[in-house]
């Protein structure tokens, strides 16, 4: 929450919570304001929903979203402490710390680099509605209006191999996922 550096009393770290999924962006407000109101805003330095950008094609049309790569967890870097605890405790839609016990383990500071590079990444993911061995038409390109079925899919270049059928034999043409759709 507050952005500060190291020289403030307190032993931050970082910690993983564990909240209802589906609710990560909800409650990681309410512990925002809680913290506020409390006077505790101090010693919660950042929340973070470790979220990736990925681009999804489905009937042709590609979007972007956000993706959580740990659904279900909020990690936090705070002071734990006894203003602070029940803070995160007592929110609804918290079910717990990770840790051992009723104890929280905060987390490797090497874990929380690597997930923090990882959601830092501008590399989206492309993920697709399609399968292979699925009936397709072609709706864009050279092959535009021909019917094909899916041999291959990569879904790191948006690229899929299909089997069309031309002079009365089955060819092989590479295409953007963009240029297809479902029959």
């Amino acid at each position: 929450m507050k952005e500060e550096d190291n020289t403030t009393t307190g032993n931050f770290k970082w910690y993983a919570i564990n909240v209802f999924t589906g609710y990560e962006k909800k409650i990681s407000i309410i512990l925002k304001q809680r913290a506020e109101n409390s006077g505790v805003s101090d010693y919660i330095k950042d929340i973070v929903i470790p979220m990736r950008n990925k681009t999804i094609i489905n009937e042709g049309k590609k979007r972007r979203i956000k993706d959580k790569i740990l659904p279900g967890y909020i990690l936090i870097n705070m002071d734990l402490n006894n203003q602070t605890w029940p803070i995160i405790r007592d929110t609804q839609g918290v079910t717990g710390f990770v840790g051992t016990g009723s104890k929280p383990i905060p987390l490797k500071e090497n874990e929380v680099e690597a997930i923090l590079k990882f959601i830092e990444i501008d590399a989206p993911t492309i993920q697709t509605s399609f399968n292979v061995g699925d009936a397709i038409v072609v709706i864009d390109g050279a092959f535009k209006d021909f019917n094909g079925k899916i041999s291959e899919i990569n879904e790191e270049k948006g690229k899929v191999k299909i089997l069309i059928s031309i002079f009365g034999r089955e060819t092989p043409v590479e295409l953007d996922l963009m240029q297809i759709r479902l029959i």
